[in-house]
């Protein structure tokens, strides 16, 4: 009997595992807060005041410290609604982090989160209308789907195959978010998504033309290699 071989095991990126940790950690201390677990029961009150995504804050309202108006566009990925919110997101950031890790390095997990969390806070920033607070990583989240999505059409265009899956699923998206939207009757920022989203594919346009660049360069100096350092 033969076996067949198999991908080598790839530890999750210690950044990525450092990163929802942190995200948990802060869940659990909010949750236990709210279960009355511990002394400070307006914890996540307090919290939510000083790191969630306040609209206001960029339309003349006073902040509770200076630099809150620059701060909220990170501090808002790291809070979560409640423990529900955050596994969802974390479940989310785990598997896209894993592919993300795997095609670009370990090293482009922490910027592109970065990059997702300020991405999805301006573009609600600019199309949101509301009062209430926005917290949650799914404004990230988006952006490793949008990483994912620029691969997944440059796989196919290189395979020679037309690419409608891609479109179907990012269609998928768009009617998830709309459905989402009404069912929790607009309490979801579709703007942090589509912010994540769009941030994600321009971030992953950026990686797969380096990705590209590598290639030929690895290819050309296999060529030289066989011609004996010859073109």
């Amino acid at each position: 009997m033969t076996i067949a071989p198999t991908e080598p095991y790839t530890p999750l990126p210690r950044g990525l595992i450092i990163l929802v940790a942190v995200i948990a950690a802060l869940e659990l201390l909010l949750s236990a807060s709210d279960a009355g677990l511990i002394a400070d029961p307006t914890l996540r009150a307090r919290f939510l005041q000083t790191g969630a995504f306040w609209t206001q804050l960029l339309r003349g309202t006073e902040p509770i410290f200076a630099a809150q108006p620059v701060t909220m566009f990170l501090s808002h990925a790291l809070l979560h609604g409640g423990f529900a919110h955050m596994l969802m997101n974390m479940v989310m950031l785990l598997a896209l982090g894993r592919f993300v890790s795997d095609r670009y390095g370990p090293g482009v997990i922490l910027p592109l989160f970065l990059v997702g969390a300020v991405a999805g806070g301006g573009v609600y920033g600019l199309l949101s209308s509301g009062g209430a607070p926005m917290v949650g990583a799914s404004g990230a989240d988006f952006a490793f789907i949008g990483v994912w999505t620029v691969w997944d059409l440059r796989r196919h265009r290189a395979a020679g195959v037309p690419a409608s899956p891609v479109w179907r699923r990012v269609a998928a998206l768009v009617v998830l978010n709309v459905v989402m939207y009404f069912w929790l009757d607009g309490m979801l920022a579709w703007q942090a998504h589509l912010g994540g989203f769009i941030a994600g594919c321009a971030y992953g346009a950026v990686l797969e033309a380096r990705a590209s660049a590598e290639a030929l360069r690895a290819r050309a100096a296999a060529r030289r290699a066989r011609n004996g350092g010859a073109d």
